[in-house]
């Protein structure tokens, strides 16, 4: 890559499976990279593996890398449309004689059944899972005479095309985070470009699609470092020079395995529908197998921007800590100003059926304030529609755990109706006032005020635990409060 070009890089997911955290982390790095360096981000979907794919999952990826807010330059691609390209690169390889035509379909020889003519594995780097490595074996289509191949051709046998791998010296590359790289070529088996079918193995299909794209730099997982002494060995064949290779690091479990669905979720869209926030998601991605080099944690998107390059990406394993994707959530909830926040609160009180059109408009004071109220106490967006419902909602139950521990006095149904009556008398509504008369009340009644401020939480938002009384109160107004008393009172009552 010139000085003066900028970087073209891509994220190449396949549609077998949702998009996962690993997946998410590989097309984070891409964008922050691509951001960095003014460069390109190309999405494709590598798609040509028929038996696997499932269409229906292209959307759920497109969508996933939306809601983590990352933005693609061109694309998206799809390799099922781009066949032709990937049979003449083929053709041309068998051409030049850097390949051959293979006649075997699971023929048992050398050690073992060699079936990855049809069945080669074929994942999308989305995936972080690469093809498997198989076992170096030689085909014995390798040194078939002219008369043997015309035979089998005659006999109308269909052939796959493999790579015809050098026997002897080494396969080098540098890798922007490994470092240099080299693999004995009596290492790497014949592989297989083509199938009998017509359909493209993943090698040579990617490295066909990343010549055509002028992609100068892969970013990938770790797990296909030993597919890209194949590659180069392709970009060769084809007369092109391999771009910057950069392999990062797997993320593991707590308990050291790859991560899987035993550790819990493994979907971005799982975590969407948690109730997780994409900056917060984005900035605990970035740090998984990326490092500023200090001990910077919360960084906004336009500060990871900023400060990602990849010799900052480690070599090591990262591990998934659910707790510090948590940590990070709380944070993204509590110290942006309050505005940023009110779209995505927004958009989980529609999904849970809450929103009212007014707090977009007149009651937007309201809105923020009310938020701003609710937020130091909450972990997940799901707070808002969960235990803090009652602040967007007249309907909502009271909790059994509280109910059990704050409405347990007899006296309490009249202490209530005397505080609904103190209450309804305010000519001013706020803190203070509220305050007073709760006081007033108790005093006058020879009650703990404990007792009546806890009493009340219950009642007017159905939890123990919530933000301050007397600051929900004013926040509720005046009418829901002594609406929500009355009907705590009746249900009192009535038990």
């Amino acid at each position: 890559m010139s000085a003066a070009q900028k970087p073209r890089v891509r994220f190449a997911p396949s549609p077998t499976g949702y998009l996962h955290v690993g997946g998410a982390r590989t097309a984070l790095f891409n964008w922050l990279f691509a951001k960095h360096e003014g460069g390109t981000l190309l999405l494709r979907v590598e798609d040509t593996d028929v038996e696997r794919n499932k269409p229906e999952l292209v959307d759920g990826i497109l969508v996933a890398l939306k809601w983590l807010g990352i933005e693609w330059n061109e694309g998206p691609f799809f390799q099922s449309q781009r066949g032709e390209m990937y049979r003449a690169a083929a053709e041309r390889i068998l051409a030049s004689g850097a390949g051959y035509a293979c006649y075997c379909k699971a023929t048992a020889y050398a050690g073992g059944d060699y079936s990855a003519t049809e069945n080669e594995d074929h994942e999308g780097e989305g995936d972080d899972e690469g093809p498997k490595t198989l076992k170096a074996v030689a085909c014995p289509c390798r040194d078939y005479s002219d008369a043997e191949r015309a035979g089998k051709e005659k006999e109308g046998i269909a052939r796959a095309i493999r790579f015809k791998t050098p026997r002897t010296g080494v396969t080098k590359f540098e890798d922007a985070v490994f470092g240099p790289r080299e693999i004995q070529n009596a290492d790497i088996e014949d592989f297989v470009l083509l199938r009998s079918s017509g359909v493209p193995t993943y090698q040579l299909s990617v490295v066909v699609d990343d010549i055509d794209m002028r992609i100068t730099h892969i970013i990938r997982g770790a797990d296909h470092l030993s597919n890209t002494p194949k590659q180069v060995l392709i970009y060769h064949a084809l007369g092109a020079v391999p771009p910057i290779f950069a392999h990062v690091p797997l993320i593991l479990g707590p308990d050291r395995t790859r991560l899987s669905k035993r550790h819990g979720a493994t979907s971005v869209g799982s975590y969407a529908d948690e109730g997780f926030l994409p900056e917060a998601f984005r900035n605990f991605l970035a740090l998984l197998g990326w490092s500023t080099g200090d001990d910077s944690e919360y960084m906004r998107t336009t500060e990871l921007i900023e400060r990602f390059q990849l010799s900052g990406v480690s070599r090591t394993n990262a591990i998934f800590d659910r707790a510090k994707l948590e940590w990070y959530n709380t944070q993204y909830l509590q110290k942006p100003p309050v505005e940023e926040l009110l779209p995505n609160v927004e958009a989980e009180l529609r999904r849970a059926g809450l929103w009212k059109d007014e707090w977009a408009t007149t009651e937007r004071a309201w809105f923020a304030h009310a938020v701003d109220l609710i937020r130091p106490r909450t972990r997940l967006l799901t707070d808002f529609t969960g235990w803090a419902r009652a602040f967007f909602s007249d309907e909502f139950d009271y909790e059994q755990e509280a109910r059990d521990k704050f409405w347990k006095d007899e006296k309490l149904p009249a202490l209530l109706a005397k505080l609904t009556e103190a209450l309804a008398a305010l000519p001013d509504w706020n803190h203070d006032a509220c305050d007073a008369a709760l006081r007033g009340v108790a005093a006058a009644e020879g009650v703990k005020a404990g007792l009546l401020i806890n009493a009340t939480r219950v009642a007017i938002v159905g939890r123990a635990v919530a933000p301050p009384l007397f600051d929900t109160m004013v926040v509720l107004g005046k009418d829901r409060v002594i609406a929500r008393l009355r009907r705590a009172s009746a249900f009192l009552a009535s038990r």
